[in-house]
């Protein structure tokens, strides 16, 4: 072909607490790789110039956009992407926290890593610890700490040390590989170490965070897993036969192959398969398809079915036991309580059938056993049962098939991960 070869994509999430300089990193970062819009680069020069500053800086224009932030013009820098030298990257910021987790969870959002920002002074908050635990929780193993506004402390070296060393403590106690994280001293307002190394951190010599993203891993093409592919809808076209369209998530599917819906229950053979409504022999995780199945009719399939070979089909479950974190309720949650859960595209009413645990967010550690309850804030081992048949698969086994979200009252309750299973007989 003599094409270049296309760079991959990596989703990064930006966590860490509400006025660390999370916008603000990420406006720097967006600035520095030219990708904030050149009219309102020169709209600002302009009115730099007229304000008789000679020096036209980032940090003015960060003022500036959150003056605009602040009379509630939102300023839209919805092309959240920028290039390294390797990767692209596309930014998954959470500022509401609810949505950013709902989007984690449901794999809108699905981020291969995550950019922890903290306050060099402030240090550790409560949200620096909810974001690692969620982070941890969600399946983010890559992690990049920016310990942020070293200019406030004029670039101490000392400083930095005893902010890394205090949230280090954290990271491992959930679990992450500390000597594995590079821990960044940077100010985004000034553009310390951010795309270039500043000379005000002489003692540091780790990478800046545009090389820092470079050093992460691109996300495991899931190829070598069963196949794997929710259906998000089902077409009958005439002439065609009935074609169900799905991401797959997990295998590859091929012209030819027997594929078996679940739990529906249903088998037949893939006649075609397209994508960009252009034929192709094989599909890989992350290709969104519509595929022409022979033997299956529109009426036999849905939503929230998941197709799969039928030598390792879809699990279909009697229960399942998860790691849940309670991120609101009006009340409090127990056995009984029937939400829906939204995992892959299925939507299915589940019933709390045990509270096993309640697990410390902080350290994992179990806190209590069999509680009455679980209220907001609350991590837990919990067991539910589905009240249709319904396919979720263990999230160590097909991880993006292993997370789901819990939705009541029109809110996101929790997130969770299916830690075991009972398949139904």
């Amino acid at each position: 072909m003599g094409m270049a070869k296309e760079k991959e994509h990596i989703n990064v999430a930006f966590i860490g607490h509400v006025d660390h300089g999370k916008s603000t990193l990420i406006g720097r970062l967006l600035y520095e790789t030219g990708e904030i819009p050149e009219h309102i680069i020169e709209k600002m020069r302009k009115e730099a110039q007229e304000k008789g500053k000679a020096t036209f800086e980032f940090a003015w224009v960060m003022d500036r956009l959150k003056e605009e932030r602040e009379r509630g013009v939102t300023i839209d820098v919805a092309h959240r992407k920028f290039e390294t030298e390797k990767y692209y990257i596309t930014i998954v910021d959470c500022p509401g926290h609810r949505d950013f987790i709902k989007n984690m969870i449901t794999g809108a959002s699905q981020a291969d890593a995550a950019v922890l920002v903290m306050d060099v002074v402030e240090k550790v908050q409560p949200q620096t610890r909810e974001h690692i635990f969620l982070a941890r929780t969600l399946g983010i193993n890559q992690l990049i700490v920016a310990i942020n506004k070293m200019d406030r402390v004029n670039y101490d070296q000392k400083e930095y040390e005893a902010a890394k060393e205090a949230v280090s403590k954290l990271l491992k106690m959930v679990g992450y590989k500390v000597d594995e994280i590079p821990f960044i001293p940077v100010s985004a307002y000034y553009g310390d170490n951010v795309a270039k190394k500043s000379d005000k951190t002489p003692w540091y010599n780790g990478p800046t965070l545009m090389e820092a993203f470079d050093l992460l891993k691109p996300p495991e093409k899931l190829v070598d897993k069963p196949l794997r592919i929710p259906i998000q809808d089902v077409y009958s076209i005439s002439g065609v036969g009935t074609v169900p369209v799905g991401r797959v998530e997990s295998g590859v599917l091929k012209v030819g192959d027997k594929v078996v819906f679940e739990p529906a229950g249903v088998s037949g053979e893939v006649k075609s398969i397209e994508m960009h409504h252009e034929p192709i022999q094989e599909a890989y995780p992350g290709d969104n398809i519509g595929f022409n199945v022979r033997g299956v009719s529109k009426k036999d399939i849905r939503r929230g079915d998941v197709a799969g070979h039928p030598d390792n089909p879809p699990t279909v479950v009697k229960d399942f036991t998860a790691q849940l974190v309670v991120l609101q309720h009006p009340t409090a949650i127990t056995v009984g309580y029937t939400p829906v859960v939204h995992a892959h595209t299925a939507q299915i009413a589940c019933r709390f059938v045990e509270l096993q645990k309640k697990i410390d967010p902080r350290t994992g550690q179990v806190k209590e056993e069999n509680p009455q309850f679980l209220k907001t804030g609350d991590a837990a081992i919990v067991k539910l049962e589905p009240t249709r048949p319904m396919v979720i698969e263990k999230v160590k086994n097909i991880p993006p098939m292993g997370r789901f979200a819990i939705r009541d009252m029109g809110m996101t309750i929790g997130a969770g991960m299916v830690l075991d299973l009972t398949p139904r007989k």
